[in-house]
């Protein structure tokens, strides 16, 4: 076997390698430059062996440098270095997040008490649920009490309860 050609190979792999360091480590393009240096010295050596070597070697690169870009990204998020350096996405809560439409229509006549100021929108505590509320006359200070009007889709409309 001629160890020429395993060289040219490594040189494939120095290639896919240089490109994925070159996503962490800032430099200006100089490590863009060696891969693509050592992507020609492997495609010379390849040819240098012969056309169909060289052909071959082609073949190889289409196929390898690819594969092993797409092989770190994504063994990449489960190293500790990859760890450290990706953040881990918010976890959610049961519960959390925009209501059904069905159950939110459930909703319709309930009293609640106002959480935030409205202008027109807030926070509303209803039935024991923090929903994101519409006051129907505009300004709603507060701590007032309001009761569902209307609920359209994921929009719940209140209205101020006059306090007797």
């Amino acid at each position: 076997m001629d160890w020429w050609l395993v060289f040219a190979v490594f040189l494939y792999f120095a290639c896919a390698m240089l490109l994925v360091a070159e996503v962490f480590i800032p430099s200006a393009g100089l490590l863009i430059m060696l891969s693509l240096a050592s992507l020609a010295g492997g495609l010379f050596i390849f040819f240098k062996h012969s056309p169909a070597a060289g052909w071959l070697g082609v073949a190889i690169a289409i196929v390898m440098i690819p594969g092993v870009l797409v092989g770190a990204y994504k063994i990449f998020p489960h190293t500790k270095f990859g760890n450290k350096m990706l953040l881990t996405p918010p976890q959610k809560q049961a519960g959390e997040g925009i209501p059904d439409t069905d159950e939110l229509k459930g909703l319709l006549g309930a009293v609640g008490t106002v959480i935030t100021t409205m202008r027109p929108v807030g926070m509303c505590d209803i039935a024991g649920k923090r929903l994101e509320c519409m006051a129907e006359g505009g300004f709603v200070e507060k701590d007032k009490k309001v009761k569902v009007i209307k609920v359209e889709s994921t929009q719940v409309t209140v209205r101020v309860i006059q306090e007797t």
